[in-house]
């Protein structure tokens, strides 16, 4: 034991070294590193071929000006980013996000958690993310356009369907893809599949929107069934009241489940009758179409409460689905939630919890679905997407979905064969092993490149 974390230690030292000032993918790094390491040195094949070093550090990392004009004709600077981070088993696939706090540090973080979230896919799908600090929130549609023509005005000369594929993340929608693949379109002349996310009219999937929630709920239900339990009456908790957040609320529902709460920046919703199909309904109308904040919701059903700037986590449940952001839950959260009868933590987001509360998580043998496995819906339909691109052909709604449950269904089979000892199943140790496996034979086949 003493001798692997010594040997755990080096590693993350020569990492850190080089990735200083990184939090995000660190953490990120760390947490594969811990799981996966122990299971390197038992594998000749692997053992003395530094594979982990080489999958930390990006094939490409492409950072550029975006110059755009916003509506009172004054000029505006942002940054762009694309991280090309492994393409082994496929062209780099991840999602564009546009937000004010993205960073080199949180894009590697994503870019690297991607690689092995597609890899678990079984989809030939390599890694990838990109993004900008520019803001959509406040600003006009023309506004909007300008600056995503010219971010893709630079990004269009790095990607393409056989090379990467970007697809939407947090603050690139439906709107931002339109506006993006219009413009690569304009600048290649030429009609590809190299975005997804798209409308349904010119080339998108049937499913995509709701993949990500639907899947992290699949994913679940799937932990559950493998303990004789189900979604069925199970009590649940979900931050965010985004896209994610929305369809795991939906998919919920349908499992005859009982969704809490829903938050947003200002707080959470806390609705003990809980949330059926017409109040989602409302909520989806409040976010989407009116984009005015969560507490609007205890208006219409006043005997709902709204916490003001808390997270939902010391809500008593069965299940929670933190779908917000990184981070967002921590030690104090995780025990909390355990304290109130939570035995099921499945992620929506990317890495919403922080490392403590993932500890406090296994310890105490709470079923726990890292990003990586339980979110990779959104990921899976994106790839369904390439393909029905490829074939010039669309898919009914019915067999997308089809494809996604047993994608999920799939994905818990590889943590399960990886993550078991004993008779608890570590999801975590399971997803990275499965992951890295695929990823790793892929990169031997391929000598040192």
């Amino acid at each position: 034991m003493i001798e692997m974390n010594k040997i755990i230690k080096q590693f993350l030292s020569q990492v850190s070294e080089k990735n200083q000032n990184e939090p995000e993918f660190m953490q990120a790094v760390t947490e594969v590193a811990e799981t996966v390491i122990p299971y390197i040195v038992t594998q000749d094949i692997y053992y003395g071929q530094n594979i982990l070093l080489r999958m930390v550090e990006p094939e490409r990392v492409v950072s550029f000006r975006v110059a755009w004009i916003d509506d009172k004709e004054e000029i505006q600077v942002n940054r762009g980013y694309r991280i090309e981070m492994n393409s082994a088993i496929g062209p780099y696939k991840g999602g564009l996000r546009f937000h004010p706090s993205v960073n080199l540090s949180i894009l590697k973080f994503l870019a690297f958690e991607q690689v092995f979230k597609n890899a678990l896919t079984t989809l030939p799908m390599g890694g990838g993310k990109g993004g900008s600090d520019f803001d959509p929130k406040g600003k006009s549609d023309t506004e909007v356009m300008r600056f995503c023509q010219s971010f893709m005005t630079e990004l269009f000369r790095h990607i393409g369907p056989n090379k990467d594929i970007p697809a939407g993340d947090i603050g690139v929608g439906g709107r931002e893809i339109g506006y993006l693949f219009g413009q690569y379109k304009r600048l290649k002349n030429e009609f590809s599949g190299v975005l997804t996310g798209k409308g349904m009219s010119w080339g998108g999937s049937l499913i995509r929107p709701e993949a990500t929630g639907y899947g992290v709920v699949y994913f679940i239900n799937e932990m559950l069934k493998n303990k004789g339990r189900s979604m069925k009456g199970k009590k649940v908790i979900i931050s965010g009241s985004g896209n994610v957040a929305q369809y795991a609320t939906e998919k919920c529902i349908d499992m005859e489940a009982k969704v809490l709460t829903l938050s947003d920046s200002s707080g959470f919703i806390y609705d003990k009758d809980g949330i059926d199909s017409e109040k989602l309904h409302y909520i989806m109308e409040l976010k989407n179409e009116k984009r005015v904040r969560i507490s609007e919701y205890t208006r219409k059903y006043p005997k709902a409460e709204f916490h003001p700037n808390k997270s939902p986590w010391n809500i008593k449940c069965d299940v929670a689905i933190p779908c917000a952001t990184q981070n967002e839950l921590d030690k104090e959260d995780a025990i909390s939630l355990i304290k109130n009868g939570c035995n099921t933590v499945g992620e929506g987001a990317n890495m919403p919890c922080t490392p403590d509360a993932v500890e406090q998580f296994i310890k105490n043998n709470v079923l726990y679905a890292p990003g990586k496995a339980s979110n990779a819906g959104g990921v899976a339909v994106s790839g369904l997407e390439m393909a029905q691109n490829s074939l010039r052909y669309t898919w009914t709604r019915d067999v997308v979905d089809g494809k996604l449950k047993e994608i999920m269904s799939d994905i818990h089979t590889s943590c399960v064969k990886y993550g078991s000892s004993k008779d608890e199943i570590n999801y975590v140790k399971g997803a990275n092993i499965a992951g890295f496996v695929k990823v790793a034979d892929a990169m031997l086949a391929q000598g040192v490149v």
